[in-house]
């Protein structure tokens, strides 16, 4: 470890504190965190951990769905500024008014989305386990599934039930075209293409495998291939290199880089620990009802 992750490291212990961190962000976070996954295991890490002090590296709902789940321990979200575009494209106005519409519907809301989002919701998913979250809703429920439209589909998709898609999505996902896809392929014949489930339906047409992060770290561990094409944020080279030494790793589109997920440094993070700011809340009647969507995901999962 560098000198200054070393002294990250002394601050948490001191500070009796656990650094969770996504598998998106910077290389040198993620050398260092206690919990290192996708938005699931974070999640649940931050249901269980006894630390005093959770320190964030990722954006702001995830903050938010630590405070929720923790709230008697200190969040601290080394950037406030780290948002996520696609959770800003539903609001609790804009659900409260699809409800309206169907009112019979089950609301099942993406943890990639603000804590007064899901607690206009019944239950919350990841990419993980969106498809069982689907399957264990009775067949003669209607859904609707927000605020990601490409996933929504996915699920649909994969479950072969009747998904009312929100038409949000993650910009940077959703930039990564089929073109982009079989101009990889051609440039190396053979090599597997794995994609996020956020991205388009002409690109998942493509995916000889479709899944999480964890998901497709798994699949890069256990497919024989030398070469796979990776159709997500780059911050996930890291693990992949790191647990396949042997192997290469092409990534389908320059775009894929999310600059929130790069915003908290090693600098932020020294600095949020010595102060203990900057804190994330979430008001207690927003909090009462978001809990109830993440609780419900987690005993499901």
């Amino acid at each position: 470890m560098t000198p200054q992750q070393e002294k990250i490291r002394a601050l948490l212990a001191r500070k009796n504190a656990i650094l969770l961190a996504h598998y998106y962000v910077r290389p040198e976070i993620q050398e260092i965190a206690d919990v290192l996954g996708d938005s699931l295991a974070l999640a649940q890490a931050a249901a269980r951990t006894d630390a005093a002090v959770i320190v964030f590296a990722g954006v702001h709902f995830m903050a938010q769905s630590a405070a929720m789940l923790s709230p008697q321990k200190t969040v601290l979200l080394p950037r406030a500024d780290a948002g996520c575009p696609l959770a800003d494209m539903a609001t609790a106005e804009s659900v409260r008014n699809m409800r309206q519409r169907e009112p019979d519907a089950l609301f099942v809301t993406y943890i990639n989305s603000t804590a007064e989002v899901k607690a206009e919701s019944d239950v919350c998913c990841t990419s993980s386990n969106a498809i069982n979250i689907i399957r264990s809703v009775p067949s003669s429920r209607k859904i609707v599934l927000l605020p990601d439209g490409n996933l929504a589909r996915h699920v649909a998709s994969a479950t072969g039930r009747e998904v009312i898609a929100w038409e949000g999505c993650c910009p940077i996902h959703q930039a990564l075209t089929g073109e982009d896809v079989l101009a990889r392929k051609r440039e190396h014949p053979g090599a597997p293409f794995v994609a996020h489930p956020e991205c388009r339906p002409d690109v998942l047409a493509l995916a000889d495998f479709i899944g999480s992060t964890s998901a497709i770290l798994q699949f890069a561990r256990e497919n024989a291939a030398e070469k796979i094409i990776i159709g997500t944020e780059e911050g996930i080279f890291t693990q992949l290199k790191k647990q396949n030494p042997g192997k290469t790793f092409i990534l389908a589109s320059p775009g894929l880089l999310c600059a929130d997920m790069k915003k908290i440094t090693l600098d932020d993070i020294e600095q949020s620990l010595l102060t203990l700011q900057p804190v994330i809340t979430v008001p207690p009647e927003v909090s009462e009802a978001a809990r109830k969507t993440l609780d419900r995901m987690l005993a499901s999962s």
